[in-house]
């Protein structure tokens, strides 16, 4: 067997047309920046980026629906080695999230690895030359090593209603937002009620004709606690050494106590719900609009939502909350289930992301030409999220049971790209080409997982959610304290893996 890889530490920068580089790193938002920024910073410089887009950014660089910000606190969201003082609010919008992570690719020196405009097809594992060959739309590239930072917010998921092929008028995702068509004075349709509707559906209230909301479940909706940061706050972050750094570790410590209640004692959660019952009761009114709003199953089961703005735009006389369902939709018309026919010249799909059904696991193949998606058949697993067995030397970050409800995903991202650096300086130091996380060691820790989200709100707390796949299986969730995974991350333990060097050998690990 041979390799084109050579393990070292320090390698020469990738040639311009370079077609091959040792590590191919997936995506330019969080996450996949925050992978290459670190492999640079480590004087790693043989990776390539591939980039569908002409642009970085990712989901921050999709999403431009009016009103699209973060729920995140703007202290918690930017990369630990790149801290940001110039954020204007405490939550931070879309084009300074978009335009903070344009200024990390150019600071870090990034942008000469990045390949834009190069969709990624598939990605097959050789297991005699031990590599990957990545299929793009712009040819195929090498590595021995992938980073998948694909992102669970990518890929807009699509209902499939009877009819919707036949609609004549104008329909798109709110990540795909048609900011060429006028609403004014139109008969708008919005389909769900999750992060984005409560955003985009404020900003569009006041000009279109009339808003039709379909909602199929309230979501939890809290008082938004935005405000602008002031110039002295602006100018201690700037100048004062660690005033920020300060602040993002208060503000972490604040967001981790809530995780008690999402992870370990669901009970609590029941009193927490006064908070948003008020906000309700404050802002609406009438009696039946807040009984179609108010929520039936814990806080927490669901993506807790935070709004001062939605709830006002449902009270105005343009706009109604339909619950009924959609029976079929027709050229000109929306039929519920209850058999009315509401006129609609635009659809607007609030309808999520594909998280635990992620359609490029149908284009990765493993060993042996397993396809993920069918090694996953069952439900998606990875060890810490980030290493599946059949699929030697490929990382994924944001991967399975990951996610979070009450924290910035930054945290984690940074917690996986600490263990995949590690994990390539123990194939230099090992001399080895491949490593592969043994069945067992995956299996137990999938087991331990489930067994702790088992006992978390998502999973008890009587709601239907995006978190769990369709056999109800959470693999979306990190169910403890975020430090708890970044612990478990801090170093790789070889011992877990079967690794094997240039000539297929089993390389024997020290205990």
């Amino acid at each position: 067997m041979t390799t084109a890889f050579s393990p070292r530490t320090r390698t020469a920068a990738p040639d311009p047309t370079a077609r091959s580089a040792r590590v191919i790193v997936i995506g330019t938002g969080f996450a996949g920046l925050g992978m290459a920024a670190r492999l640079k910073r480590a004087g790693m410089d043989d990776f390539l980026i591939l980039e569908r887009a002409d642009d970085v950014g990712g989901t921050w660089r999709d999403n431009t629906y009016p009103g699209c910000a973060c729920d995140v606190p703007s202290a918690l969201y930017s990369f630990s080695f790149a801290l940001n003082p110039e954020w204007s609010n405490t939550y931070s919008p879309q084009p300074e999230i978009w335009a903070y992570l344009r200024k990390v690719a150019a600071d870090e020196g990034l942008l000469p690895h990045i390949r834009f405009g190069c969709t990624v097809e598939g990605a097959r594992w050789d297991d005699d030359r031990h590599v990957w060959t990545v299929e793009t739309s712009d040819g195929s590239f090498e590595g021995q090593v992938v980073v998948a930072g694909l992102g669970p917010l990518s890929e807009p998921s699509l209902p499939d209603i009877d009819g919707i092929d036949t609609f004549t008028g104008s329909i798109f995702h709110s990540a795909q937002w048609d900011h060429d068509h006028d609403l004014a004075g139109e008969n708008v349709a919005v389909i769900g009620t999750g992060a984005s509707a409560i955003q985009f559906v404020p900003e569009i209230q006041p000009e279109v004709g009339h808003l039709t909301l379909f909602q199929r479940t309230p979501p939890w909706v809290m008082h938004r606690t935005a405000r602008p940061i002031k110039p002295l706050e602006r100018f201690a972050f700037r100048h004062i050494p660690g005033a920020l750094a300060l602040t993002r570790a208060f503000v972490y410590a604040l967001r981790e106590l809530t995780a008690v209640g999402f992870t370990r004692r669901p009970s609590i959660l029941r009193r927490g719900e006064k908070l948003p019952r008020a906000h309700l009761h404050a802002q609406v009114e009438d009696p039946e609009l807040r009984e179609k709003l108010t929520p039936d199953y814990t806080l927490g089961c669901k993506r807790v939502l935070l709004s001062n703005d939605y709830y006002p735009a449902l009270t105005q006389p343009n706009v109604t909350v339909e619950t009924s369902g959609i029976a079929r939709i027709t050229p000109t018309t929306i039929v519920t289930r209850d058999g009315a026919e509401i006129p609609t010249d635009t659809i607007i799909l609030g309808t999520g992301f594909h998280v635990v059904d992620i359609p490029a696991t149908h284009t990765i193949w493993g060993r042996n030409g397993v396809k993920l998606a069918d090694h996953w058949a069952d439900s998606a697993s990875a060890f810490l999220g980030t290493t599946v067995d059949q699929f030697p030397n490929l990382f994924f970050l944001v991967g399975p049971n990951t996610g979070l409800g009450h924290t910035s995903i930054v945290y984690m991202i940074e917690s996986q790209v600490n263990y995949i650096m590690d994990a390539l300086r123990t194939m230099d130091r090992l001399g080895a080409s491949t490593l592969e996380i043994r069945a067992h060691a995956l299996r137990a820790y999938d087991e331990e997982v489930q067994a702790k989200v088992a006992r978390t709100v998502w999973n008890t707390g009587g709601c239907q959610s995006w978190y769990l796949d369709d056999k109800g299986r959470n693999s979306s969730l990190w169910p403890d304290f975020t430090f708890v995974f970044r612990h478990r991350t801090r170093r790789f333990d070889p011992s877990q893996y079967r690794i094997t060097s240039a000539d297929g050998k089993s390389v024997i690990v020290a205990s």
